[in-house]
């Protein structure tokens, strides 16, 4: 089965120490008229860690807007939409860990604007998809925004991110072993449209994070820079394919049913590393195992204990991931687990 779609790629991808002064040049590309209005979105505490910094370099540019952010909900995300619309601005720029960032692609995407993504922690590969994460959608996963027209990383200001946020970046590549999987045996199975590209490149990604998971965990900028480069590298690869295929599968399913029972609980990376473990002993690969080493020696948890979760959530986490997306199809089917599977399986990568 052929699928025709359209691939749309970052304009541009600035890494490094000292990548933010690099914004004022990048704004200048954009402006096409007097006044130039920026939209610099983000939160309370990220605003101090980078966004006032942001606001000061766009200063220099056009006239500033600070929008604010709390949560990564729809209807935050429509009010900054509006906002764009009434302040007539002409980019916006999301400053902060997934959240700002996920609110400024929804809202560039509604009001067409090019958005510009500046990251201040590396906990997820959403810093350069198309997609989002928001809650108040009827979907509990990522719904299709705006790719970034750049995505701006100062691995100086990247790097002093709690480790738990650089961890997290880690879990969610790890994540890229099981959905390449999956998104093969749908194409088998279901003839759905499988990229080879875009899968190697998610891939290539995840073999990354585990090749040099030591580096990466010590929070130098070096690692952080490896860290950053391959979360952008899956970004593309779902550029690539058109969905959140190459890079979200049955460990992600797993990951959004946790978030649905205990929202705010787990960082999203940390329940898809977890995910992660459980859907490679499924397949049978015994990567799983080396994964779970990796895991433990840097501090991702591997255990419903060391999660903070009761384990019994995690039994009904992985009994209903197949129906958070039945459309979507994976290693664990469509219908949901029966509760003394989902215990055998947790028992025996030892999460329970």
């Amino acid at each position: 089965m052929s699928s025709v779609h359209e691939i749309v790629l970052p304009l541009r991808v600035i890494v490094g120490n000292g990548a933010i002064h690099s914004l004022a040049a990048l704004l200048n590309e954009i402006k096409r008229k007097e006044p130039f209005r920026v939209g610099v979105v983000t939160g309370e505490n990220t605003y101090l860690a980078g966004g006032r910094l942001v606001e000061e370099i766009a200063r220099g540019v056009g006239d500033v807007y600070v929008l604010k952010v709390r949560d990564p909900n729809v209807v935050t995300a429509e009010r900054v939409a509006d906002e764009a619309v009434d302040r007539r601005l002409d980019v916006l720029i999301g400053v902060g860990g997934g959240k700002a960032i996920d609110v400024a692609k929804y809202a560039g995407f509604k009001v067409g604007v090019p958005v510009i993504s500046v990251p201040l922690a590396p906990s997820h590969d959403g810093i350069a998809s198309p997609f989002a994460s928001l809650k108040g959608t009827d979907k509990p996963y990522s719904v299709k925004t705006r790719v970034p027209y750049a995505i701006v990383a100062d691995t100086e200001i990247i790097a002093r991110a709690p480790k738990r946020l650089i961890l997290s970046g880690i879990g969610d590549l790890l994540g890229k072993f099981v959905s390449v999987k999956d998104w093969r045996l749908a194409h088998k199975l279901r003839g759905e449209y499988y990229g080879e590209y875009a899968a190697q490149l998610a891939l290539l990604s995840a073999k990354h994070a585990l090749r040099y998971h030591e580096v990466i965990a010590k929070g130098a900028p070096e690692g952080i820079r490896i860290l950053v480069e391959a979360l952008v590298s899956s970004g593309v690869s779902m550029c690539i394919a058109g969905s959140s295929r190459p890079a979200s599968g049955s460990e992600h399913l797993f990951a959004h049913a946790i978030e649905l029972l205990a929202p705010g609980k787990v960082l999203h990376g940390e329940a898809v590393a977890l995910g992660s473990l459980i859907m490679l002993y499924i397949y049978g690969d015994p990567l799983w195992r080396k994964i779970k080493r990796v895991m433990k020696k840097i501090g991702l948890p591997t255990t419903a204990e060391e999660l903070g979760l009761p384990p019994e959530m995690l039994v009904k986490a992985l009994q209903i991931a197949p129906t958070i997306r039945p459309e979507r199809y994976t290693i664990l089917g469509e219908r949901e687990l029966s509760e003394e599977v989902a215990i055998k399986v947790l028992k025996d990568v030892g999460v329970i």
